[in-house]
């Protein structure tokens, strides 16, 4: 096919994407997606033209497009030049940042763009979402959002931009007043956590090897101090779930000592919120990942916090699973991994907790016991 013929079929496409039967606009997409698997650069380019000299277009019709062009790239980002994904880059940027309030789809597909460019113009991507994120200024929540997820999706390409991005982020969480923002700055320190971790755990393909984990630590510890002591007080459920998803992986990069002078009020503090939240599995999943990281500094700590912890375990493995939801088995699942954790650093002390939980006349305490014997004499 031409070029010519090529744009003139994406724009009759485009232009088609406005039909009022649902069904119409579904057939309108797949057929520009599959136009772009043989065409792929003159079907993006349509694209952006179409958006940009279309401004008032309403923003269900632009979710459209924008998802047919993250479908193309992510099966041909290796065709774009640099020029072309420039220009992605800046009508993405654009779309996603344009109106102030949250208008989901719209603005999550334009971050998944940014996302699909950013896999391999990484530079490029990350020298527009800076330009969005200024020190002393509150940024929009997606360009937060895509920060984290292009630390996800490319963790050799954003690990280095790390530091710098934490240093600028560190006083806007103190300025950060609604619980929305924040809970947009827990996942992306969740994120920044997890990437930073799985690029130190594979450092010899890393591009940079001199990068350490203390360059991080003061920046993740000035972070973690602002969310343990004042956003987990908060009454808001979904920001204290968030909070306590990014304390998992953040305590990884807590310098050693600081880490061993926190837990006495950590893991109290995060054994509290079973008390509070009725879907569980964050909660075990982030004690999980805060329990390794004990053990792998040799914490003394966790002597003194012992008995309350297995009983906290206890109870939640004592939930009964039969007709229960995925969530269940999952946070199931949590509870046995922080088991596990406490055996290899302390099997006499468990042991001695569970053996008499086999004798009891409670049917559930004896089953949870047993599977927890189970479970540990498996992996431990």
């Amino acid at each position: 096919m031409s070029e010519t013929y090529v744009k003139r079929l994406s724009t009759i496409l485009l232009d088609a994407v406005t039909d009022k039967d649902p069904r119409v606009q579904e057939q309108v997409c797949g057929a520009l997606c599959a136009l772009g698997e043989s065409q792929p650069v003159e079907v993006l380019s349509a694209c952006e033209e179409h958006l940009r000299l279309h401004e008032k277009l309403a923003h269900p019709y632009r979710t459209m497009i924008l998802r047919a062009m993250e479908i193309v790239m992510s099966n041909h980002i290796g065709e774009l030049d640099k020029d072309m994904a420039r220009a992605i880059i800046l009508l993405a940027s654009n779309e996603m940042t344009k109106v102030k309030e949250l208008v989901s789809d719209w603005q999550q597909a334009a971050s998944s763009v940014l996302v699909a460019v950013g896999r391999r113009f990484i530079s490029s991507v990350m020298e527009e979402l800076l330009s969005k994120f200024q020190p002393g200024l509150l940024p929009h929540p997606c360009t937060v959002h895509t920060l984290a997820s292009l630390s996800i999706s490319n963790v050799f390409g954003m690990v280095p931009f790390l530091t710098s991005i934490l240093s600028t982020m560190l006083p806007m969480l103190a300025a950060a007043k609604h619980d929305s923002m924040k809970v947009v700055f827990c996942c992306a320190l969740q994120r920044f956590s997890e990437s930073t971790l799985e690029y130190l755990a594979n450092l010899d393909q890393a591009p940079d090897p001199t990068v350490r984990k203390d360059a991080f630590a003061s920046d993740i510890f000035g972070a973690y101090d602002i969310l343990f002591h004042q956003w987990l007080q908060s009454r808001e459920a979904k920001l204290r779930l968030a909070v306590v998803e990014a304390l998992g992986p953040m305590s990884h990069l807590l310098p050693s000592e600081k880490l061993e002078e926190q837990l006495p009020k950590l893991l109290p503090g995060v054994l509290a919120l079973y008390k509070k939240h009725a879907e569980t599995v964050h909660v075990s999943k982030s004690l999980g990942q805060i329990l390794e990281a004990a053990v792998s500094v040799g914490s003394r700590t966790l002597d003194v916090q012992l008995d309350s912890l297995l009983a906290a375990l206890h109870a939640q493995v004592c939930v009964p699973v039969e007709s229960s939801s995925p969530l269940v088995m999952s946070n199931q699942k949590e509870v046995l991994r922080c088991f596990t954790v406490l055996a290899c650093c302390s099997p006499d002390r468990l042991l001695a907790f569970l053996l008499p939980r086999l004798d009891t006349s409670s049917e559930r305490a004896r089953v949870g016991s047993l599977q927890v014997l189970r479970h540990i004499i498996n992996t431990a």
